[in-house]
């Protein structure tokens, strides 16, 4: 059983860490019995059109990031600052009633599809393209060096470079449900080629 937390236009990948604002009274209410628990909750995107829901149960989508909350602050407003520190992706198996103030589903874990193939030249690509929209973006060349580094497994390669760069939700969400390695790390890549190519084109028109 997981409580929710629904944003729009949020994606929560595994190894990767979210800091989250706390604000509304109903999810002071979960991180406090998450607080009181195992500091669990998934963080999920809410589907379009949920403005006119928004108070109630709008539509989420059916995959997500769950994980633990590894930092916090209660502030003197009630409010929280949080960091959740994303475990796993799970699938949501059906919403469980519930006299709580937010919403609590039964979820299962993804696992993932490791490559059957060697991936080495990919993640390299993946890597390089990181490189170089760090230095378009005028940022530290070595921020995401530890992140990124060519141990790391290449599944955790693809979602950290996803969620560092990549700004399209609905892309995001599409990467986050890929479950095969390969195919996640071809779109990654393809995906941040893409941005390059954008990115470098405003410069050249400036």
């Amino acid at each position: 059983m997981l409580p929710l937390f629904p944003l729009p236009d949020v994606t929560f990948f595994p190894s990767t860490f979210m800091p989250l604002h706390v604000f509304e009274a109903r999810y002071r209410a979960l991180v406090t019995d998450a607080l009181a628990r195992d500091r669990r909750l998934a963080v999920v995107k809410l589907k379009p059109g949920f403005e006119k829901d928004y108070d109630g149960r709008p539509a989420v989508h059916a995959v997500a990031g769950a994980g633990e909350i590894v930092n916090w602050e209660r502030l003197s407003t009630g409010r929280y600052n949080i960091v959740v520190k994303g475990e796993h992706r799970v699938r949501f198996e059906h919403e469980l009633p519930a006299d709580t103030l937010y919403r609590l589903a039964r979820a299962r874990v993804l696992e993932e599809e490791p490559a059957t193939a060697d991936v080495t030249a990919v993640v390299e690509r993946v890597r390089a393209a990181c490189q170089r929209l760090l230095r378009v973006l005028e940022r530290p060349a070595d921020v995401m060096e530890t992140a990124l580094a060519a141990s790391q497994p290449p599944g955790v390669i693809a979602d950290r470079a996803a969620a560092a760069f990549l700004p399209d939700p609905t892309l995001r969400q599409s990467l986050l449900e890929t479950l095969d390695v390969s195919a996640r790390l071809d779109g990654v890549s393809a995906a941040l080629d893409r941005l390059l190519e954008e990115l470098e084109g405003q410069r050249g028109n400036a």
